[in-house]
């Protein structure tokens, strides 16, 4: 992987990224991943103030969790997992940061704006960037209740916690006051978040998934009343969320 560069944001993206994530750093991956890879990882670190690693109980996974699940979990510093999009951001850097995957190129840059707009909305309401905080010690639970290997698992997973955040997401750009910048357009052509490929995701989740046992503790939450500003009147909310944060 041969790096990152600052990626040129145009107006109305730039405007969205100022709103919510004005602190970021937005760039542009020199090739495709699933995960960064630690040559990949380093030199990151010479793009933002430092890199803030994070780690997780192994309590939390099945004994049969994927390799690289175990890997997120662990101490070393991991960027992307499989299933992920186009886009991506962790806060595992400060200030966090954005990344745009190689694949991007040839994506119509109205959608592509979107997916930029929903990774900037996402790091403003605080979301994990990835299931396994979500769920916490409840990921062995749902392990548990169904009938499906230790893959399957990990996508059931990944698209209940796509479409949490999906809707999530969802409500903040429905409340914006520009019903008619770019980005929200190209949302709502692809369906309006979350995209349509979470729809088509969950859209395949088995039957047999018991219903209610899926949810994180109720006891992980947090304020977002702590966020630094409030968007601008073309961007803003009309109400404040309180959403689960990583434990």
């Amino acid at each position: 992987m041969a790096g990152f560069e600052r990626r040129d944001l145009r107006a109305d993206v730039a405007a969205v990224r100022e709103a919510y994530a004005p602190d970021s750093v937005v760039l542009d991956a020199a090739a495709d991943f699933e995960t960064v890879p630690p040559e990949a990882a380093e030199e990151l670190g010479l793009l933002v103030d430092r890199l803030d690693p994070a780690a997780y109980p192994t309590e939390w996974l099945p004994e049969d969790a994927p390799a690289q699940l175990r890997r997120y979990a662990g101490s070393d510093f991991t960027i992307g997992m499989p299933g992920d999009g186009t886009v991506v951001w962790t806060r595992q850097t400060v200030p966090p940061t954005v990344l745009v995957k190689q694949r991007a190129e040839g994506t119509p840059e109205d959608f592509l704006g979107f997916l930029l707009a929903e990774a900037f909305v996402e790091v403003w309401l605080d979301v994990p960037e990835h299931f396994l905080p979500f769920f916490g010690e409840a990921y062995r639970d749902l392990d548990a209740a169904t009938p499906l290997g230790p893959n399957e698992t990990y996508q059931l997973a990944a698209a209940l916690f796509d479409a949490w955040v999906g809707l999530e997401a969802r409500e903040e750009f429905r409340a914006w006051d520009d019903p008619d910048a770019d980005a929200v357009d190209a949302a709502d052509a692809a369906g309006g978040p979350p995209p349509a490929a979470t729809h088509r995701r969950t859209a395949t989740t088995p039957r047999s998934t018991p219903r209610g046992s899926t949810r994180a503790s109720d006891s992980s939450t947090a304020s977002t009343t702590s966020r630094r500003r409030s968007p601008p009147a073309r961007c803003r909310s009309r109400r404040r969320r309180s959403t689960p944060a990583p434990r």
